[in-house]
């Protein structure tokens, strides 16, 4: 009997992606359904890195970093494969949930942590390492980790060397949870710097500093990340590693499915059920849950989704070929209770 994938994203301050999975799984079984997988996923921040290890069945190892202040933490990574891939989520590090309300400095935090994360991967023989950004309370464009991968900067020139050395060999990917670029109207600064406890003064010294680094990285590597799609993903993390590093850049949800092998998976499901806090017109925009609809459509299976609220018409569901299921009324936060009794209602819809 074939099962039915269960490939829900988090629901954003009620469920992470493991537990809304596990919300959505209990109430399938409860409505009939005989065979589930859970597959738990996320679209580049926070929670990419648990999600993606628990479907590819990797391990997680501690290692010591930096927090956005510079303090010592104890972080951690993911490996997959056997070790050759390696999963870094910037938030382990450099998060802004590492950060008290009250601390929170846009302008000297740093992703030094990240890069010392990435460094751990690959003295542990990782040789791809994926690098998944959001959830940041760093906007230094991803200078404080090239600096701990090696790399040595001024304001007029960059030493690469090192850093280049120690990448030698390893595959560089970058998982983008948005597609702003580094600076602009649109970019890092304006629109994610007030977030992180920018003053308008500091967005707009954010965003100097920005175009100074686009144009550094422009002189010495030849790519300009000012303007390219995604690089202003993770406070510009993004972009730096891009320029300096030769990182691929990617949108979160594509990179994530194709990790864990979704598309197999889903090939051989009677159907997907997908979910998220939240199906508003972001959704549309290339969200995860937008992502596993148009695959599972592209690989001829039904797609149904358990969504805490759901802001979208019957129009935009025929979009997405998708069946959808609202669990909450009223603009309130969805209970586990209610996603469970939401993921009933679709499995009788499952079952005819």
């Amino acid at each position: 009997m074939r099962a039915v994938v269960v490939a829900p994203d988090k629901f954003k301050g009620t469920l992470s992606a493991p537990e809304a999975a596990l919300a959505i799984g209990r109430g399938l079984v409860a409505g009939g359904v005989e065979r589930i997988e859970l597959l738990p996923l996320a679209d580049g921040g926070e929670g990419t890195m648990e999600a993606m290890v628990q479907a590819g069945r990797g391990r997680i190892l501690a290692a010591p970093a930096t927090d956005p202040l510079g303090r010592e933490v104890e972080a951690a990574f993911g490996l997959l494969d056997g070790g050759r891939v390696a999963v870094v989520e910037q938030a382990q590090a450099s998060g802004l949930w590492r950060v008290a309300t009250v601390e929170r400095d846009a302008v000297g935090a740093t992703s030094h942590g990240t890069g010392e994360l990435i460094a751990a991967a690959i003295e542990r023989g990782a040789r791809e390492v994926i690098v998944t950004v959001g959830g940041s309370a760093t906007s230094d464009g991803g200078q404080g980790a090239l600096e701990a991968l090696g790399a040595r900067f001024t304001s007029s020139s960059a030493d690469l060397g090192e850093l280049r050395r120690r990448l030698r060999r390893v595959r560089l990917s970058v998982a983008c949870d948005v597609r702003n670029p580094m600076v602009g109207k649109e970019g890092s600064a304006h629109v994610f710097a007030d977030q992180k406890g920018a003053s308008p003064r500091q967005v707009g010294e954010i965003e100097e500093r920005l175009r100074a680094w686009a144009a550094l990285a422009q002189r010495e590597t030849g790519r300009d990340p000012s303007d390219e799609p995604m690089a202003g993903a993770g406070g510009g993390l993004a972009g730096g590693l891009w320029a300096f590093a030769g990182a691929t850049l990617r949108p979160g949800a594509a990179l994530v499915l194709d990790a864990v092998g979704f598309d197999a998976l889903a090939h051989d499901a009677l159907a997907v059920v997908t979910g998220e806090g939240r199906l508003d017109e972001q959704t549309i925009g290339g969200k995860l849950l937008f992502e596993v609809a148009t695959r599972a459509r592209q690989g001829g299976v039904p797609c149904y989704a358990v969504v805490g609220k759901d802001d979208l018409d019957a129009f935009e569901h025929r979009l997405m070929n998708i069946e959808v299921e609202a669990a909450a009324r009223n603009g309130r936060i969805a209970s586990v209770r209610e996603v469970e009794h939401a993921a009933q209602r679709v499995a009788r819809r499952l079952r005819g």
